[in-house]
């Protein structure tokens, strides 16, 4: 599947950049690009050796056609041959010299030159963990856009520009992950890919044999004994002495005479219920909740509530800046409000930001809720860096702008957060504020919590990659060039502290308290968000804390 290049910037407050040890590939598209440029040179390296080898076959079979033709003369008359002194002089001087240049030639290997570069290169190459990642990150597109496996085998993806299929082995190896994770289910549907590729006639290395082992075990672990059995004799008739075949045979007639004795006794309902037990993970409803808006079926709102959406040209309050030259600003949603804003970012400014954070990415992290801690987690694929506005004056004037737009001081806001997100790149629902199981979730900041989120779009996808609400069931679209601005929690009037100038911001009573647009999630894109489908998604953030 080819991943079209998606970017993204999000400004953050003050916290700290991380290191790792391992490159985590997977997580991020802009440092996977970096792996074609490794593998072009690779190539180039072993189409030199291959002509290497092709210019020393080349002179050995010379030496071979010639020497083909004198001795097919001499031996018919040896003598003769040898009676004219330059031919026995030089019978010497090919058997004590030229035999053994010839020798060496062939005995000499023309690999180094390659070898020693994949030595090299062979630093920079992913690992294990990159490979059982990209996996994974099919299986997650799998799930939350519905594909069904021959979509993906065949590489029939909406919005894909570089067209690509997966061979039997390729589904035969995707099962094979699902199955080291227990993921019954996964294998089931990758492993019968696989056999169905092969029964069309795919010539392969893979082997039915192998295939039915593991298919008809994940059929077994999720309930389904009939059908594993059928699998089994199928697998038998390829192998009749297959040992582990023949044993799980045994069992599984063991076990349905066992079912069949019991379900005599048994009504047709619980006979149904049996039968139908767990084909799918069961996800929690926020699960389900979260897949349904990275597909586009959100909540859709009624008439009246678009009605009062609107898009205006917006200076900032009367900001001295934007005065003259409003910018353009739509409303996304309405309760909470969500606003975009429009040709906020120039594509200069893009590649900027993107050729600064690039050599700083590393993985994303998550707080723990219970240490505090940073730390890496299968929900949120991507790799971040941090620029300071001291760094770049196109950072310092990105940072102005969204002060002058939301009237809140950038003083008291963390760095610029540039995240890029990896194969089925995705950040699983999430709070962007401290709640209050976290007391001292951004203590060593010394700021305050979150109060607002500044979102930039540095790239549009393909597929996928919304940023979704699930609370309130709002999606917002990735679109290049754009931001979209909005309050986690609300600042209350009693509190004594400024309330931000942005009109219909919503005040609540007590002290500084959730307003319902907190709850967010990046989906799997074809590239970013909440899952990025297939494009390489850029994005910049900056998180705006109560004391701004």
């Amino acid at each position: 599947m080819a991943f079209k290049k998606v970017w993204c910037a999000l400004a953050l407050g003050f916290l700290l950049p991380f290191s790792c040890a391992h490159t985590d590939f997977f997580t991020s598209i802009g440092h996977m690009t970096d792996l074609i440029n490794t593998e072009k040179d690779l190539v180039v390296s072993l189409k030199d050796y291959i002509k290497a080898e092709e210019s020393k076959l080349e002179q050995i079979k010379k030496w071979a056609e010639k020497l083909d033709q004198l001795t097919a003369t001499a031996t018919k008359d040896p003598e003769g041959f040898l009676g004219h002194p330059v031919n026995a002089f030089k019978l010497m001087k090919r058997l004590n010299t030229e035999w053994g240049e010839l020798e060496s030639l062939v005995l000499k290997d023309m690999s180094d030159g390659f070898i020693s570069n994949m030595t090299i290169q062979r630093q920079f190459f992913p690992n294990d963990e990159d490979q059982t990642g990209a996996a994974k990150a099919l299986l997650r597109l799998q799930d939350t856009y519905n594909l069904d496996t021959d979509t993906l085998s065949r590489g029939n993806l909406p919005g894909v520009k570089h067209k690509s299929f997966l061979t039997a082995e390729d589904c035969f190896e995707l099962g094979k992950i699902a199955y080291t994770e227990a993921d019954y289910y996964h294998t089931e549907l990758w492993m019968e890919q696989a056999l169905k590729q092969l029964d069309e006639g795919e010539v392969s290395s893979a082997d039915k044999v192998y295939i039915l082992d593991y298919l008809s075990y994940a059929v077994y672990q999720q309930g389904d004994l009939a059908k594993a059995m059928a699998l089994t004799r199928r697998l038998l008739e390829l192998d009749p002495e297959h040992q582990r075949a023949n044993g799980n045979m045994k069992y599984f007639e063991y076990i349905m005479a066992k079912e069949k004795e019991a379900n005599k006794s048994s009504t047709d309902s619980e006979e149904q219920e049996k039968e139908t037990e767990v084909k799918k993970k069961d996800y929690l409803p926020e699960r389900r909740k979260y897949e349904m808006l990275c597909r586009g079926e959100g909540l859709k709102m009624t008439p009246r509530r678009q009605k009062r959406l609107f898009c205006r040209y917006y200076d900032g309050n009367r900001n001295p800046r934007y005065i003259l030259g409003p910018v353009k600003q739509e409303d996304e949603w309405d309760r909470p409000r969500i606003v975009r804003f429009l040709d906020i970012i120039s594509d200069e400014e893009i590649e900027t930001v993107k050729e600064l954070a690039k050599p700083r990415l590393r993985r994303a992290t998550i707080s723990n809720p219970i240490t505090g801690a940073l730390e890496t987690a299968h929900y949120r694929i991507s790799k971040s860096a941090w620029l300071s506005g001291y760094e770049s004056p196109v950072v310092s004037r990105i940072n102005t702008r969204i002060q002058d737009l939301t009237g809140l001081d950038v003083s008291t806001a963390e760095e610029l957060q540039v995240a890029n997100y990896g194969v089925g790149g995705q950040y699983e629902p999430h709070f962007d504020f401290g709640r209050k199981d976290e007391p001292d979730a951004f203590k060593e900041l010394g700021t305050g919590n979150r109060i607002a989120t500044w979102l930039f779009y540095m790239s549009d996808v393909s597929a996928g990659g919304a940023t979704v609400f699930p609370e309130v069931g709002a999606s917002v679209w990735p679109r290049k060039g754009t931001a979209v601005f909005w309050y986690n929690l609300c600042v209350v009037q009693s509190t004594g502290l400024s309330v931000p100038a942005i009109p219909r911001v919503q005040l609540c009573s007590g002290t500084i308290s959730v307003c319902g647009t907190e709850h967010r999630a990046e989906c799997p894109c074809h590239s970013q968000g909440t899952a990025v489908l297939w494009y390489n998604l850029w994005c910049d953030c900056v998180w705006y804390r109560a004391q701004g």
